[in-house]
């Protein structure tokens, strides 16, 4: 089981307290350092300092880092044009030696789009297919020729396909609750599924819509990753716990119902509910990002049980 540390730096966090995470989340032998792609506060929370952009950040962190996997959960397709996304993600690639992931979803947040001005399309989702598309198509451009897309929402015309990215193929992941259209999506594109914050239940479910669409488009099922995103709260004891839970304004039995939460004992239960459901990696969503702490008891007592 895989260990991905994930932040959601919307809800107030600088550049300096995301490297402080992203070393630590290096340090201590996590997978990787993901980040959400988001320009406004969720919740009773102040945000401040104030948004910071999620592809600006992660090419801070590609020169300042050098073994994690560096990626979005997930990059929102109406914050940026398909060609322009695919410069941006192929040049992160580049700066950090190929080890970067594009988690790519429709976006959803209505109010940060009338916040800064961001057009927020009726169409959302069949502008990301045609995304997915555009982008993946531009990578996998043999160097010298071009590519064409010409489609309902984007117009590429001899595009040059450039620049490549280090990796020979950048992981794409997909992910979401949706029953129909989200596993056809992933089966045609993605490397890895996401379920976020769901049940076993529900994941083992969308887990085998994903499989079967995968198979009816021709695809072995089993080629892909299946992964979770779950909220962290783990503490040696129970005040250290109700105190991590208190410091991110949620109760402790939400979190245990619906997250990762408990002592580390409870929390590889869980996980391992997750993993006989088909998951083989978790991004722990830690909300607390100056808790450096917690990211230690988890490495320690968490990550090492499962490896």
């Amino acid at each position: 089981m895989d260990l991905r540390i994930f932040t959601e730096p919307q809800q107030g966090a600088t550049y300096d307290t995301l490297l402080a995470v992203a070393k630590a989340t290096e340090d201590l032998g996590f997978d990787a350092f993901f980040r959400s792609d988001h320009y406004l506060r969720m919740g009773d929370v102040d945000g401040l300092p104030g948004p910071t952009d999620a592809w600006i950040t992660l090419a801070g962190l590609a020169r300042e880092t050098k073994r994690i996997r560096l990626g979005t959960l997930m990059t929102a397709g109406t914050f940026r044009l398909p060609g322009v996304l695919a410069i941006q993600v192929a040049q992160v690639d580049q700066m950090s030696g190929g080890r970067v992931e594009l988690g790519l979803g429709a976006g959803w947040f209505e109010e940060e789009h009338k916040a800064y001005g961001i057009p927020f399309p009726k169409e959302k989702f069949a502008r990301l297919e045609e995304q997915l598309e555009i982008v993946t198509g531009l990578w996998a451009t043999d160097p010298g020729k071009t590519f064409d897309f010409h489609g309902t929402y984007y117009d590429l015309t001899e595009s040059p396909a450039l620049p490549k990215p280090a990796q020979r193929k950048i992981p794409v992941l997909v992910g979401g609750h949706g029953p129909s259209r989200t596993p056809r999506l992933a089966a045609k594109y993605a490397d890895e599924f996401n379920m976020p914050f769901a049940s076993v239940e529900d994941s083992e479910r969308q887990f085998g819509r994903v499989r079967a669409a995968a198979e009816e488009a021709g695809r072995d099922g089993h080629e892909l990753t299946y992964s979770n995103a779950l909220v962290v709260c783990a503490g040696r004891d129970d005040a250290e716990v109700a105190r991590r839970a208190a410091a991110i304004g949620r109760e402790v039995d939400e979190l245990k119902l619906n997250g990762l939460a408990g002592s580390p004992s409870e929390v590889v239960d869980k996980i391992g509910r997750y993993a006989e459901a088909g998951s083989s990696r978790i991004y722990l969503q830690v909300l607390d990002l100056d808790d450096l702490d917690h990211l230690e008891l988890i490495s320690a007592q968490v990550q090492s049980q499962l490896s």
